[in-house]
Formats: structure tokens, sequence, C-alpha cells
């Protein structure tokens, strides 16, 4: 009895490390700051000093450069897919904490003191790694969106919303619970976005004031 219980303590224990693990992980590869470090080195400056203050592509895309907004966007989304693909090979069991982590990591970024993006790239990445099917809704809902309403904000929360609801209809109900906590994190980081959206006074993708 005592080597059965000490056994399931082992075990208990290791897959309690797993989710550990692949949380770190997750968050790790999350925050690499790749709006930060491309705006400095394509000389840009500081992204935090100008539009929104956040790291992100459509920060970024204020620069003026589509071009390294849009590496922006893929680098983003593509930490997000490493995270999951990564874990998914050493602990499978865990990959949607290492989902939780990449975003985690893109919107609070220790070495930035916490303060990052918005995380609607990032999901997208994400998405791709848990189910491409998910990924796929994710990706139609935001730019369908996004060409309709011209509105940045709408287009990341409209899909962070879809992502749940996909993985329902897709039967992947496991994943259903970090999606929603997900998709809540990346709408209250739209707070100010959403006051402006009820004003009227959101700016458009192309226009000036954007």
């Amino acid at each position: 009895m005592k080597c059965e219980g000490s056994t399931r303590y082992n075990a208990m224990f290791g897959e309690v490390m797993d989710w550990v693990l692949a949380l770190v992980v997750g968050y790790l590869l999350g925050s690499i700051p790749f709006g930060l470090l491309l705006s400095l080195a394509a000389g840009k400056g500081d992204i935090r000093s100008i539009g929104s203050g956040n790291i992100g592509a459509t920060n970024v895309l204020r620069t003026g450069n589509k071009l390294l907004a849009a590496a922006v966007l893929l680098l983003d989304a593509g930490k997000g897919f490493l995270a999951v693909w990564l874990v998914g090979g050493w602990w499978p069991e865990a990959v949607a904490l290492a989902a939780l982590g990449a975003v985690l990591g893109h919107c609070f970024p220790a070495w930035l003191g916490f303060k990052g993006g918005k995380g609607v790239a990032t999901t997208l990445g994400v998405c791709l790694g848990l189910d491409w099917r998910i990924g796929a809704a994710y990706a139609a809902v935001w730019l369908a969106v996004l060409a309709i309403s011209r509105t940045s904000s709408l287009g990341g929360m409209s899909a962070a919303l879809a992502a749940p609801v996909a993985a329902i209809a897709l039967g992947r109900l496991g994943l259903v619970p970090v999606l929603v906590i997900i998709a809540l994190m990346v709408i209250c980081l739209h707070r100010a976005n959403i006051a402006r959206l009820r004003a009227g006074t959101e700016p458009k993708v192309g226009s000036k004031k954007a």
C-alpha cells in the first residue's frame, strides 16, 4: 500500500511539474518582444513611446512601415505556435498551458515591466498550434471583421471570442477553458479600445489618425 501511494504521489508530482514547465516554456517564448526589437533594429526607436505604447504589430504599423508591422505579426504568431509545438513534443498533455503561457508572456513580459502587447497575433499562433482548424476560424473571423469594420481592435477581439466557439464546434472541449481565459484576457487588454468604440472615436486602419 505504501509503495502504491508513493508511486501515485510521484506520478502526480511529475504531472504537475510538466504543467509548470509547459507554462514556463510558453511564457519565455511568448515574452520575446519582437515589436520592440525589430523597431529598434529598423531605426524606429522605442515603439512604446508612440501610439498605444504597446509592442504589438498594430502599434508598429503606426511607424508607417508596413513590412515591419507584417514581420512583427508573423513573429508574434510564430512564437505562440512554437511554444505549443515544442511542448506538444515534450509534454503533450500540457499544451493548453503552453498556449496560455505564450499569451501571458506576450502581454505581460517580465523584462518590460509586465507591459507588452494585447495578444491578438500570439493567440493566432497558439490556436494554429492547438488545432489548425481553430486557428483557421480565428484568422477568418479576424480578417472578415477587420475588412468590414476597418477596426483592428474589433477584429482581434472578435477572433479571440471565435476561438472557444470553434473549439466547441469541433469537439475540442478540453481546449475551451484555456481559450476562454485567453479571450477574456485579450478583451480586458482592449478596455481603452472598447471605450473608444462606444464613443465612435476608435481609429480605422489606414486612416491618418491610426
